[in-house]
This record gives C-alpha cells, sequence and structure tokens, in this order.
C-alpha cells in the first residue's frame, strides 16, 4: 500500500522568527534564546574573535556600495556581523591598508566572521522550527 501521508511543514513561531534576527543582531543570542547557552556562546566567541583579529589586522570594513561586485559581496560578509558591524562603521574601524600584506587576510577575516554568523543564525532558525535539535 501506498503511504498517504503529506510532509510535515514547519510551524512558523514568533521564536521562529525572533531567534534568527537576535542570532545576527548578536552572535549567538538566538541560540541563548532557545536555551542552548554553550552553542551560543561558543559562536559568540568565534565570531567576536575573527572580527577583533580582522581589525587588528587593518581589515577593511565595506560600506554600502553599488559601483563593484565585489565590494558589494565583501558588505554582505561584513554585514552578517550584526552589531560588531555597525560598531565598526560608527567608530570608523578598520581600514584598508595597503601597506601592510595582514590587511587582505584582516579584511578576509571580518568577511568570514559575518558568514559565520549568517550561518549561525540559519541554524538558530532551523533549531525553532524544530528541523534540527
Amino acid at each position: 500500500m501506498a503511504n498517504n501521508k503529506t510532509p510535515e511543514t514547519p510551524q512558523m513561531s514568533t521564536m521562529a522568527m525572533v531567534a534568527p534576527l537576535a542570532g545576527w543582531l548578536v552572535p549567538g543570542l538566538g541560540h541563548v534564546l532557545q536555551k542552548r547557552p554553550v552553542r551560543g556562546g561558543l559562536i559568540f566567541l568565534s565570531v567576536l574573535i575573527m572580527f577583533v583579529c580582522g581589525l587588528g589586522m587593518q581589515g577593511k570594513v565595506y560600506g554600502l556600495n553599488a559601483g563593484d561586485l565585489l565590494d558589494m559581496l565583501g558588505f554582505v560578509g561584513d554585514f552578517g556581523n550584526g552589531l560588531f558591524y555597525f560598531l565598526a562603521r560608527a567608530f570608523e574601524w578598520g581600514g584598508a591598508n595597503i601597506f601592510r600584506a595582514t590587511s587582505d587576510y584582516g579584511t578576509k577575516f571580518l568577511v568570514c566572521g559575518g558568514l559565520l554568523n549568517v550561518i549561525a543564525a540559519i541554524d538558530a532558525h532551523q533549531i525553532a522550527i524544530g528541523k534540527k535539535q
């Protein structure tokens, strides 16, 4: 006999909307709100360390720019840092120092930290809707 079960659709709850937004704004907060403080703390430390290392290497913090494709992609990656990005833009932290070889690595650290935070926010959403434990 054929199995007539329809696939279950995930339930959209308030936590399913709040967790990824909170997790994006403050790295790891989406997991902490769902009572996973160890995972949330590890995410916070990972993103913070990548962000601080990127700034320490004088990496570039991208602004909104519609001119160059790579600058737009860099902005998307940096914007993923959430609150850290807004602090960096407000206090004018970071800058592409072309005379230091490490500034390019610092830029990559900043972008990768933001992308890691976006993945963590998606993970928080998946936990909130019940697709992941």
